[in-house]
């Protein structure tokens, strides 16, 4: 399982999925997703589909990931630089830690919050080995935001509530880009993109998208 061409193989199909950003593939093809997993359900580490990480949550499909990072790429501020990294991003629900591993090959710094601390612990205990540096694990309350490192160039959620909270688009930096989960007009999920700039804020609707909901307080 840990060969690389494996994960070689699912990086092939997030790119026949449309996935064109290279620095999104290279990413997803360089972090050791099954170490964000329990051994139980190694062997399904490398399938597009989403495994419990125990709390009641979920990793995120690679799909899924790869999607929400790209579109975080495509912020304004970044438009015309395709080869750059983002500055400092905000990723909001740690989860297992494997978004924050995946941003930290993207991004030049990633504050990652948590409100349950049995994953904040089991992220800790997942990224140890990477040694990632850039990358700063917080227990809190992820609608908060974490103000003390705004402004960020970039925020995206891994929870799903029934509006964007102020305090983000508060924390994002003009020309940076905030992709979440939003309940949409249906009851269900959609992704929506917000974009800020010199004006205010611009927010496009996009695809339908299943995430936990997003809480308040911690746990």
């Amino acid at each position: 399982m840990a060969s690389a061409a494996v994960r070689a193989r699912m990086v092939q199909k997030l790119a026949a999925q449309g996935i064109a950003d290279a620095r999104v593939l290279q990413a997803l093809g360089t972090v050791e997703r099954h170490g964000f997993v329990d051994s139980a359900l190694v062997n399904q580490a490398y399938e597009d589909t989403s495994l419990p990480i125990g709390l009641g949550q979920t990793i995120s499909k690679p799909s899924v990931v790869a999607r929400m990072v790209e579109l975080l790429l495509g912020a304004p501020a970044l438009v015309g630089k395709p080869q750059d990294k983002l500055g400092r991003v905000l990723d909001i629900g740690t989860g297992c830690g494997y978004q924050a591993a995946v941003l930290s090959h993207v991004a030049s710094e990633v504050y990652s919050i948590e409100r349950l601390r049995g994953l904040h612990e089991k992220a800790r205990a997942n990224l140890r080995p990477f040694r990632l540096s850039t990358v700063h694990l917080l227990f809190g309350d992820g609608r908060l935001g974490y103000p003390k490192g705004a402004p960020y160039a970039g925020i995206v959620a891994a929870a799903g509530g029934e509006d964007i909270p102020a305090t983000w688009i508060e924390q994002l930096a003009v020309g940076g880009r905030i992709v979440a989960p939003m309940q949409s007009a249906n009851g269900g999920q959609a992704l929506v993109v917000i974009d800020k700039n010199a004006r205010g804020t611009e927010r496009r609707m996009l695809e339908p998208v299943h995430f936990v909901p997003l809480k308040s307080g911690i746990a």
